[in-house]
């Protein structure tokens, strides 16, 4: 999972998906960065960690991280959460098959739009609820998928 800074977001979306990996027994491996390296070992905002909480999937204890070259390596499938960080994260794609790894989160739940997860760091608490729903229907469809391979 991949936003601007890892601390709105990818760690939404990193602690949904983590949760309903374990509930649903698989074992994969979740994980989120920023492309930015402003927020690099720090907890996820406030107001996403109390949103995330609230819908029972709390992410006080995630860190945010940089994403590098090397996640293409370790990762099978890289969401990102809008246009700007997909961009980021292609000038990083050393090859056509790194890139095939990188899809735009909302694609899942609203296939081919391109929608994007809108960044909620300047508004007010509906922005992270708003984010919450978003990403808890992307990752409904991610979880159905990995649970049928």
């Amino acid at each position: 999972m991949v936003c601007l800074g890892n601390i709105c977001r990818s760690p939404l979306a990193d602690g949904i998906l983590r949760k309903k990996v374990a509930n649903a027994g698989l074992s994969i491996e979740v994980d989120s960065a920023g492309t930015a390296g402003y927020h690099v070992g720090s907890a996820p905002d406030n107001r996403m960690q109390a949103t995330g909480k609230s819908f029972g999937y709390p992410i006080n204890d995630l860190r945010a991280r940089q994403f590098e070259v090397a996640d293409y390596d370790n990762f099978d499938l890289i969401y990102v959460m809008d246009k700007s960080n997909q961009d980021n994260v292609f000038n990083l794609a050393r090859t056509q098959e790194d890139r095939s790894k990188v899809r735009m989160i909302l694609n899942e739940s609203h296939p081919g739009k391109d929608l994007e997860v809108p960044d909620p760091y300047y508004g007010g608490d509906q922005g992270f609820v708003d984010v919450f729903n978003l990403l808890d229907e992307a990752t409904d469809v991610i979880i159905n998928q990995l649970s049928n391979k």
